[in-house]
C-alpha cells in the first residue's frame, strides 16, 4: 500500500494563513533552504507546489494562504489527517556562502521562506539581517522565529499598526546607504519582489527573488512555470526557483500568473458549493 503523509500538526497563524507540519521522512532528510514540495490531497486532487519553510526530526512545515480550491480544500486538514502525495525536496537550493552581511527579506506569506534562508546563512558565518512585512500587524508571521535566528530584525505594515509605516523597499534603501550589503534575499507577491529588487541595483547588490509562477509537475517536462531571466527561458521548477532578481522578467511573471484566473474562481465557487451540499465545518486550527 502507498504510503500516507500524516498531518502532525495543523496551527491558524493570522487570517486564512495556516501552518502544517507534514510527516514526510525523505524529504525532510533532504530538504534544504529555497527548496519546495508538491502535495496532491487525493487521488483526484490538484498538485500544488509550496514552499519547505523548516524542517523537524521527519516532518517538514508548509505555509499556505487560503486563496484557491485546493488550499482552501488543505486549510480543513487538522492534525492526524494524512496526504496522498508530497514530492519532494524540488528545485535548487539557495546559494549558501559566507559573503559577509546579507539581508533575508519576506513579505506576506512569503516571510514562511525566510527562517531556514536566515538560519544556513547564519551557520555559514555571516551577518544576517531580516525585514519581514505585511499589510497590517495581524497578518505578520514568524516574527519571534526570524528574531531568534537573525542579529537584526526590522518589521514593516502598510498601514503602521507594527513596526515601520511603509514598505521592505523603504529599509532596504536606508540600509544600503548606511552601510555594506553583500547579499539580499527577497520572497513575496511578484510585485513585491519586483520593487523591492529595485533598490539594489544602483549598488549592484546580488539579490534573489524566488519566483512563483504556475507550476505542474516540478520536474521541467510541463514548461508551465517557465520564466525569462536574462532574457533566456528557465523553469522555475529546475532552474529555479531562485533566480537573480535583476534579470528577471517580472511583467511577464505576473502576466502569466493571471492566466487561469477565472477557471480557479470557478474550482473555488464548484468547491464551496460542494461543501455545503456536503454540510462539511471542516476542522479548527485555533
Amino acid at each position: 500500500m502507498k504510503r500516507l503523509y500524516k498531518v502532525e500538526l495543523a496551527t491558524k497563524l493570522a487570517d486564512r494563513v495556516y501552518e502544517y507540519w507534514i510527516r514526510a521522512p525523505q524529504v525532510a532528510q533532504h530538504a534544504r533552504a529555497g527548496q519546495f514540495i508538491i502535495l496532491r490531497l487525493h487521488e483526484a486532487g490538484e498538485r500544488i507546489p509550496l514552499t519547505i519553510s523548516a524542517v523537524r526530526g521527519d516532518t517538514v512545515r508548509v505555509i499556505f494562504m487560503a486563496v484557491g480550491k485546493t488550499t482552501e480544500e488543505l486549510a480543513t486538514l487538522g492534525a492526524g489527517d494524512s496526504i496522498k502525495d508530497v514530492v519532494g525536496p524540488l528545485g535548487k537550493p539557495s546559494e549558501i556562502e559566507n559573503y559577509g552581511t546579507c539581508c533575508v527579506i519576506g513579505g506576506g506569506v512569503g516571510i514562511a521562506s525566510t527562517p531556514l534562508i536566515a538560519k544556513e546563512l547564519k551557520e555559514a558565518g555571516n551577518h544576517v539581517i531580516g525585514i519581514i512585512g505585511a499589510r497590517n500587524a495581524d497578518l505578520l508571521i514568524l516574527e519571534d522565529e526570524m528574531r531568534e535566528v537573525c542579529d537584526e530584525l526590522y518589521i514593516t505594515t502598510d498601514d503602521g499598526s507594527k513596526g515601520v509605516h511603509g514598505f521592505a523597499s523603504d529599509i532596504l534603501k536606508k540600509l544600503l546607504d548606511e552601510r555594506q550589503i553583500d547579499r539580499v534575499w527577497i520572497i513575496g507577491p511578484a510585485i513585491m519582489m519586483k520593487v523591492t529588487s529595485g533598490a539594489t541595483i544602483p549598488y549592484g547588490v546580488k539579490t534573489y527573488v524566488s519566483l512563483n509562477p504556475i507550476m505542474v509537475d516540478g520536474t521541467g517536462m510541463c514548461g508551465s512555470c517557465r520564466v525569462t531571466v536574462g532574457g533566456e527561458t528557465k523553469f522555475a521548477c529546475v532552474d529555479g526557483p531562485e533566480f537573480d532578481a535583476h534579470q528577471v522578467d517580472f511583467a511577464e511573471l505576473m502576466q502569466r500568473q493571471r492566466i487561469y484566473t477565472g477557471q480557479e474562481k470557478v474550482s473555488l465557487e464548484r468547491f464551496a458549493e460542494h461543501r455545503c451540499r456536503c454540510g462539511e465545518g471542516g476542522h479548527h486550527h485555533e
